[in-house]
C-alpha cells in the first residue's frame, strides 16, 4: 500500500474489463504511479458481495468495527484497504441515469461505517469517523453526449454520490466521459440512434483528452 513517496491508492472498477471505464481508471493508475504511489486495482464484478444489510453493527455503542463494514465477505479486505489508503478512485459506467448496482452497493458498504448519526457541535453537521482525509475521485462514463447529460439532469443525479463521498471522506471530485464509443463493431447491433462515424470521431478526438484528465486526477488526488 505504500510507494516511493509514502502514498497509497485503492482503485475500484466495473463491468467491461478493457473498455472505456477501465481505460480511464488505468490511466488514473498511471498518473498516481508517476508520482510514486503503489496502486491496488479491483473489479467489483469479480468480487462476491452485497450492499449494506442494515445490521447497524457499525453504529452500536462501543463498536469496534474501526470504520470498516462488519460483514465478513469477499469485499471486507478491500474495504479495509480503502480506509487505510491515501486516495481512492472509483469508476462506473452510467446505466439508465445511474451508476451500476455494484457501484452503489460498494458505496453503501464503504460509506456507512465511517458516517455517523452524531452531530458535530462545531459545524452542526454530522460527524465522520474517518481517520484522515481520504480524497476520492469518481469517473463516470456514458454513451450519451454531454448536452444530453445536462438535459436529463445527470449531474444532479450523479453528484449526490460525490456529495456523500465529500462529506464522509473530506474531499471528492468527478470526471465525466461522455459520448463514448459503445461497441467495438457497431454492425453487430441493432442501433440507429447513434451514428458510428460521429462516435469514432469522438473516440479519436475527445477520449484522449479524457484519458489525460484521468491521468491528472490520479496525480492530483495524492496532493490534496
Amino acid at each position: 500500500m505504500r510507494g516511493k513517496n509514502e502514498k497509497s491508492y485503492c482503485i475500484k472498477r466495473q463491468p467491461k474489463k478493457n473498455f472505456n471505464t477501465a481505460k480511464l481508471l488505468k490511466e488514473a493508475q498511471k498518473g498516481a504511479e508517476s508520482i510514486g504511489a503503489e496502486v491496488e486495482y479491483y473489479n467489483l464484478y469479480d468480487i462476491n458481495f452485497k450492499g449494506c444489510l442494515s445490521c447497524f453493527a457499525c453504529k452500536r455503542k462501543g463498536a469496534t468495527t474501526n470504520c470498516v463494514c462488519a460483514i465478513r465477505d469477499d469485499l471486507r479486505p478491500v474495504l479495509e484497504k480503502c480506509i487505510q489508503a491515501d486516495a481512492i478512485i472509483i469508476g462506473s459506467p452510467v446505466y439508465f441515469s445511474y451508476p451500476t448496482g455494484e457501484f452503489r452497493s460498494f458505496l453503501e458498504r464503504l460509506l456507512f461505517p465511517v458516517h455517523t448519526y452524531l452531530v458535530d457541535k462545531e459545524t452542526g453537521g454530522l460527524k465522520s469517523l474517518r481517520p484522515k482525509t481520504i480524497p476520492v475521485g469518481v469517473i463516470f462514463t456514458m454513451n450519451c453526449p454531454r448536452d444530453w447529460m445536462e438535459q436529463y439532469n445527470y449531474p444532479i443525479i450523479l453528484e449526490d454520490n460525490i456529495k456523500s463521498l465529500n462529506h464522509v471522506f473530506g474531499y471528492s471530485e468527478v470526471l465525466y466521459s461522455c459520448d463514448t464509443y459503445q461497441f467495438i463493431d457497431y454492425s453487430k447491433y441493432d442501433i440507429d440512434l447513434f451514428d458510428e462515424t460521429h462516435k469514432r470521431e469522438v473516440r479519436e478526438t475527445q477520449f484522449p483528452k479524457d484519458l489525460e484528465a484521468a491521468f491528472e486526477m490520479g496525480k492530483r488526488l495524492l496532493r490534496v
